[in-house]
């Protein structure tokens, strides 16, 4: 197997024009990028309504040199769940999503946005110049009812919980029946505020969709590491389940003892804080495992940098981040060293 392909995400790059973004990732020397839909990124309802839109996002990419294996809806996925909506979702939302700021509505909106995204990425993906043995992606949120029930006080019982991941199952089955019938993987991002934030959580959202084949991760070690969950342990436990994989760093331990692992109200930044996203390789994620852990399940797509860090220069991070990850990935043995002594 060659060495994975390695993606920029480009969600914390929308303030530049696609074209911009793609001629940057090509200059530090990425191999495609990871397309969030964002204005003037991709617009789900442009792909649907105009033939030739897909063919005018591939011409941008191809005149880079770049490629894609994945978009993401973050954002609209975040709706599909959440129990509050309120003006924090409306700063991220399309305003057709929006529309007349009624909870119930905008989840089901949200929710038929992201059956369109699947529809998209189908469309999207048949018209790559280069096909590929990875099947079309969407990585995104799902939102969740009960997020803010994590810590259980006032008193919680088990019903309580389970009622939440019976409203993930009723909201996002009928979504993953869309993807399936496309032929589109969708990869949860294990992130807190998500019906899945850690390994246990993973397991119980897995079934209560009763395990759909559409439904997996798109990995990300910086979500698990400060809050101590064993992120190499994720990929053994789901193995062909991960369906994509972001790379970013986080280091914890950090600030003096004012602002604990919750983020206290605090901005990403403060010197007080107990943990902070990084430039891959300048955290306390352990990379080599991560990889020995992927060759190990088998996973052969891409590496998607997403780069986060509030202490380093974005152009300066996604360049470093992307040695880095040239540095660390190398593909799987063909076969066991001592395959040759009894020979």
């Amino acid at each position: 197997m060659a060495t994975r392909p390695i993606t920029l995400f480009g969600g914390q790059w929308t303030d530049l024009s696609f074209d911009v973004f793609c001629e940057k990732a090509r200059k530090f020397g990425y191999d495609g990028v990871e397309i969030p839909c964002s204005p003037g990124y991709f617009d789900v309802t442009l792909a649907l309504k105009d033939e030739h839109y897909v063919d005018k996002v591939w011409s941008t990419l191809s005149k880079h040199g770049l490629t894609c294996y994945a978009l993401s809806n973050h954002l609209v996925g975040q709706a599909v769940c959440d129990l509050v909506i309120d003006e924090r979702h409306k700063k991220i939302l399309p305003a057709e999503i929006w529309g007349d700021g009624v909870p119930e509505n905008i989840r089901k909106r949200a929710a038929q946005k992201m059956i369109d995204t699947a529809k998209a990425a189908k469309l999207f993906f048949s018209k790559s110049p280069k096909k590929t043995h990875i099947s079309p992606i969407v990585t995104g949120f799902t939102g969740s009812s009960i997020w803010h029930s994590v810590y259980p006080f006032p008193p919680i019982d088990k019903e309580y919980w389970e009622r939440g991941f019976d409203d993930f199952a009723q909201r996002w089955t009928p979504i993953l029946d869309e993807f399936d019938k496309h032929g589109v993987n969708f990869a949860l991002e294990v992130h807190p505020s998500e019906i899945a934030f850690d390994i246990f959580s993973a397991q119980k959202a897995l079934s209560a969709i009763k395990e759909h084949p559409r439904f997996g991760f798109n990995f990300d070690p910086s979500h698990f590491g400060y809050q101590g969950v064993d992120y190499v342990k994720f990929i053994y436990t789901f193995g062909k389940r991960i369906f994509h994989c972001h790379v970013k760093d986080v280091w914890w331990g950090k600030g003096d003892g004012t602002i604990g692992v919750f983020g206290g109200m605090s901005s990403f930044g403060d010197p007080r804080r107990y943990w902070e996203f990084r430039t891959p390789g300048r955290g306390n994620i352990k990379f080599e495992d991560i990889i020995v852990a992927l060759n190990y399940v088998g996973y052969t797509g891409p590496l998607s940098v997403e780069w986060e860090d509030p202490f380093c220069d974005r152009e300066h991070g996604a360049q470093e981040a992307l040695q880095f990850v040239k540095k660390i990935s190398f593909p799987p043995a063909a076969h066991t060293f001592d395959v040759n002594f009894g020979k």
